[in-house]
């Protein structure tokens, strides 16, 4: 059996009871940082050996786990913070259990796409999640701009470092629209910004940029699509 299990994304209390116990219950936990992983298990007093599997050894690592999991042996995924395989590892060894027959179960719990989407006040009946922008300019723009005619609430991940230029790049692919930067999640010092894209450039302007982002802008509008269709004929 393998788990997919969903960790908090900042506060620890926010762990859920049946996550604790399947931890508990595992014989193995393979995390994406043990270093950061620990924390959580001391805090709720789970004992358990760990591997690594992230980004960087993952097509190593799937095949040896795998050959576990096809003894009989319990396995829990867990990544830094949130659940397994959105902007994190492990789809592969999602797939390869999958693939190979093996029971696959999630575990739920916190997510910063839902937690920031509640929060921003923008239309939740459909979004479009991106995960993290390309690092480089040119491939951001395009990627930014292959949602221009959505109507869909759009959510991206993005670092401190790149949050101004990924916002001065979808000024420019989308447009001045409404949108919200979510800051630090659940943590002490949450923030959220909010206004059109220029005016959350703006406030960031003046303010140091640490932490975790999560930014919600909203989908084309109907009336703004239907003009744009009307300066096309």
């Amino acid at each position: 059996m393998l788990y997919l299990v969903a960790t908090p994304i900042g506060n620890l209390g926010d762990m859920t009871y049946r996550a604790v116990e399947v931890l508990k219950s595992v014989d193995l936990i393979a995390s994406e940082d043990s270093r950061k992983t620990i924390v959580l298990l001391k805090h709720y007093d789970i004992s358990k050996p760990q591997t690594a599997l992230n980004n960087f050894n993952e097509k190593k690592v799937v095949p040896k786990l795998l050959e576990r999991l096809e003894r009989g042996e319990t396995i829990a995924l867990v990544t830094d913070a949130g659940t397994p395989g959105i902007s994190d590892p492990g789809y592969l060894l999602a797939h390869a259990a999958l693939e190979a027959g093996i029971e696959v179960q999630s575990i739920p719990g916190p997510s910063a796409v839902i937690m920031a989407l509640t929060l921003a006040d923008l239309p939740l009946h459909s979004f479009t999640f991106k995960g993290f922008p390309p690092n480089k300019e040119g491939p951001r723009k395009r990627f930014i701009a292959m949602e221009a005619e959505s109507p869909h609430t759009l959510v991206f991940y993005e670092s401190p470092y790149r949050l101004v230029a990924f916002l001065n790049n979808s000024l420019e692919m989308l447009g001045d629209r409404q949108a919200v930067v979510a800051n630090d999640l659940t943590k002490k010092f949450e923030h959220h910004y909010r206004g059109s894209i220029s005016q959350i450039i703006e406030k960031l302007s003046t303010e140091k940029i640490r932490g975790e982002f999560v930014i919600s802008i909203e989908g084309l509008r109907k009336e703004k699509a239907k003009t744009k269709e009307d300066s096309d004929l």
